[in-house]
């Protein structure tokens, strides 16, 4: 085990490269799965501990794995013929429930795990199950795995009762071969969902819609590998716009698409920090006195649910009241009490968090609750007083490559060390 041992009051200052997005890689490797014929080169891997998972699952399977560089990775999954996903890798991790739908598209049968990943709330499958079963795939859950079947996936029309990342690429994985046209309404629009649709129409799929809240898949008989470039991580570049602002720096975000940060964008500009968008970068700049503001978690391109956790810290030395409203998940103010051993002054009530800002925050040993709590607490370290150590930093570690790497090389006093 390992902590992050942070001597705080820092003022970060630089600029900072952003890998690829945790969140379109983790549904784009178990899509190559898909690929009967050729290999899949992807590049622009995040560093991370889930990708290191879903290769050994790939590889479980029978695929192949070249690891290329620490960024790229040639996968070979021609031979595969394993529909079984049942290991500790599975159920250790959230986007492992891809393979259900990337078997189910291809071999028509799969056996995979429940998955696990962040205590942040129930995350049913229902929606995923909907999906497939209207494909014509018969679908149970029995001592803990998902079991799906089907003679042959027929397209149709899926109307998703909420919105939900996970159905909608599922779904369109295992719609990819159906016959005819699958038609999916009120579907994800994030950034990861179009790239993975991107994905498969390099391999040779046909779809059409993604990014808007009604997809169009046409079946067709096989896909193949390609060579592919995943996006960068929109969910890692609001963590460095938001440190950069709560440590009243000046740091500028290289290599994002700042479309993509539009909803964080809005809100550092409204509290009253300097945001300077260029063609490839965002540059976050304090400029003096920010203010409190107002939060709402909404699906995209509403402010996303991963950035509200570091935004939390900021706003708890932020002068005046606060609020965060989580429309997505119920257990996600969890990290509120770690913030309070530093000083913060937050309340919650219900899917509320009210936030009174405080001066300063004082160093504390703290713990990450899950992934983006994680990096809310080393935010928090980076601009206490005196020294915090972040504990369970395997949650960072899951989507987070290198952090403290890049928040030294901004200024920032942090060692990784062991627990």
């Amino acid at each position: 085990m390992e902590k992050l041992v942070i001597k705080g009051r820092t003022t970060l200052n630089g600029e900072v490269d952003i890998n690829g997005a945790k969140n379109a890689a983790v549904a784009i490797l178990p899509a190559t799965v898909l690929a009967s014929k050729g290999k899949c080169i992807i590049d622009n891997i995040p560093e991370i501990e889930d990708v290191e998972c879903l290769k050994q699952i790939i590889t479980d399977l029978g695929g192949k794995i070249n690891t290329i560089d620490s960024n790229s990775v040639e996968v070979d999954a021609s031979e595969i013929s394993n529909c079984e996903a049942c290991t500790e890798y599975v159920r250790n991790m959230r986007a492992s429930y891809y393979f259900i739908g990337a078997l189910l598209g291809r071999f028509k049968h799969a056996k995979v795990d429940l998955p696990g990943g962040c205590p942040i709330g129930v995350r049913p499958i229902d929606q995923h199950i909907k999906g497939f079963e209207a494909l014509g795939a018969e679908v149970s859950i029995e001592h803990g795995t998902v079991i799906v079947k089907a003679d042959r996936l027929i397209g149709t029309n899926i109307f998703f009762d909420v919105v939900s990342i996970g159905a909608t690429i599922n779904v369109m994985l295992a719609a990819v071969f159906a016959e005819g046209t699958t038609v999916l309404e009120n579907a994800a629009k994030e950034p990861h969902v179009v790239d993975v649709a991107n994905f498969l129409n390099t391999m040779g799929a046909e779809i059409k819609g993604a990014g808007t809240d009604v997809i169009r898949i046409n079946g067709v008989k096989e896909l193949k590998g390609c060579s592919y470039s995943v996006i960068p991580d929109q969910i890692e570049a609001a963590t460095f716009m938001i440190a950069a602002a709560a440590s009243h720096g000046d740091v500028t975000v290289k290599n994002v698409i700042p479309k993509h940060l539009e909803s964080i964008t809005a809100k550092l500009v409204e509290m009253g920090t300097e945001v300077t968008c260029g063609d490839d970068s965002v540059r976050v700049r304090y400029v003096g006195e920010m203010k409190g503001v107002n939060i709402k978690t909404l699906p995209y391109p509403g402010f996303p649910t991963d950035a509200q956790q570091p935004m939390c810290t900021l706003l708890s030395t932020v002068k005046g009241r606060s609020l965060i409203i989580e429309t997505i998940y119920e257990a996600r103010h969890k990290h509120v009490d770690e913030l309070r051993k530093m000083g913060a002054n937050i309340k919650v009530e219900g899917r509320t968090a009210i936030i009174e800002g405080v001066e300063r925050l004082t160093g504390a040993s703290v713990k990450a609750t899950d992934l983006r709590a994680g990096a809310a607490m080393v935010i928090a370290g980076i601009i206490a007083e005196g020294v915090t150590e972040v504990h369970n930093i395997e949650h960072i570690d899951r989507g987070y490559p290198h952090i403290e790497k890049k928040f030294r090389a901004l200024g920032a006093n942090i060692e990784r060390v062991s627990d």
